[in-house]
């Protein structure tokens, strides 16, 4: 291909529970919209990535896949998904809390949507004081206790809840009931999916004053009443590799970046996603070059062999690939 680095424009989407933080993060004038989300990778339909720049710029994910196809993708992510792409990359600024959901596996979302699960993880970024989130059940619960539960209110009393801090990492395999809490500004990095099975949702109503959909049938089957284990933070030493998560859908690892690196990604066969949560870096590959400063996030193709990263300062790097 003839770029091997590729950006994208952004996507923002204004939801319900949505604050102020996500355009400053990207440097970008606030304005007053409540932006909940950023996409900042999809292939999702409608509501595709495209290439900002270069000499495939103007096209979709899915366009620069068709055009690549293994030489972006890796030869067995190529075979594995064809072109679509298969992981969907968000910032998320939730002012107030999400509803308490789950997503399908790949099993279940087949069957019922002819689309693959969402299995997912969550980089704190930033929290607010007093900022958490919820994950998982805190103890053992049956189906039945569960729709009691959604009936009379209750859920999030029976959810682990953890208060987060920036820096902090979430796995959450298909069928974790979940719940992204007030003042919590993550990355989220997940299967290219956009299946939720909204199960609780605080008693709220859209702009129209109506509450919205719940799924609290659907997510029966989808759920895992397994108790899951807490947690365990994670700390990033400087300039040393970080492997956050390893999974059948992704490998993430983080860098937090006071002078340079090469990243050797000669025998890896796929695509590589770097995400800058923190600060900024170049990032050069061969003839090309481009910064990647916070709140952006850059595509580098399965041809490339290596990048250098070097850091303005001090940068946190995230590292995604299939």
């Amino acid at each position: 291909m003839e770029n091997k680095l590729f950006r994208f424009t952004d996507i923002f989407k204004e939801t319900l529970w949505g604050g102020h933080r996500i355009l400053p993060f990207k440097g970008l004038e606030a304005d007053g919209r409540l932006i909940g989300e950023s996409w900042e990778l999809s292939g999702i339909p409608g509501n595709e990535s495209v290439v900002a720049g270069g000499a495939y710029g103007g096209l979709t994910l899915t366009q620069l896949a068709e055009r690549g196809g293994s030489a972006l993708l890796g030869e067995e992510n190529f075979k594995r998904f064809g072109t679509r792409f298969p992981l969907l990359v968000k910032f998320i600024d939730a002012a107030q809390p999400l509803s308490v959901q789950v997503h399908p596996d790949d099993e279940l979302a087949q069957r019922r949507h002819g689309c693959p699960g969402k299995t997912e993880m969550w980089y704190v970024v930033d929290g607010a004081p007093g900022a958490y989130l919820l994950d998982g059940f805190s103890r053992q619960v049956t189906a039945d206790e569960y729709a009691a539960r959604v009936a009379d209110q209750t859920l999030p009393e029976v959810l682990r809840r953890y208060d987060v801090r920036p820096g902090d990492v979430y796995y959450l395999p298909a069928g974790r009931v979940h719940s992204i809490g007030t003042g919590c500004f993550i990355c989220e990095i997940q299967q290219s999916s956009d299946v939720t099975y909204r199960i609780y949702d605080f008693g709220r109503v859209d702009s129209e004053g109506r509450p919205r959909q719940l799924h609290v049938e659907e997510a029966k089957e989808a759920i895992d009443y397994v108790v899951t284990e807490p947690e365990a933070r994670r700390e990033i030493e400087a300039n040393v590799p970080a492997e956050l998560v390893r999974s059948p859908f992704f490998t993430t690892g983080a860098y937090r970046l006071t002078e340079p690196m090469t990243c050797d990604y000669a025998d890896l066969d796929s695509f590589v996603i770097l995400i800058c949560t923190e600060g900024a870096c170049r990032v050069a590959c061969g003839e090309e070059e481009v910064k990647l400063a916070a709140g952006h996030t850059l595509l580098v193709s399965a041809e490339a062999e290596s990048v250098t990263l070097e850091p303005e300062g001090e940068a946190t790097i995230l590292e995604s690939y299939v």
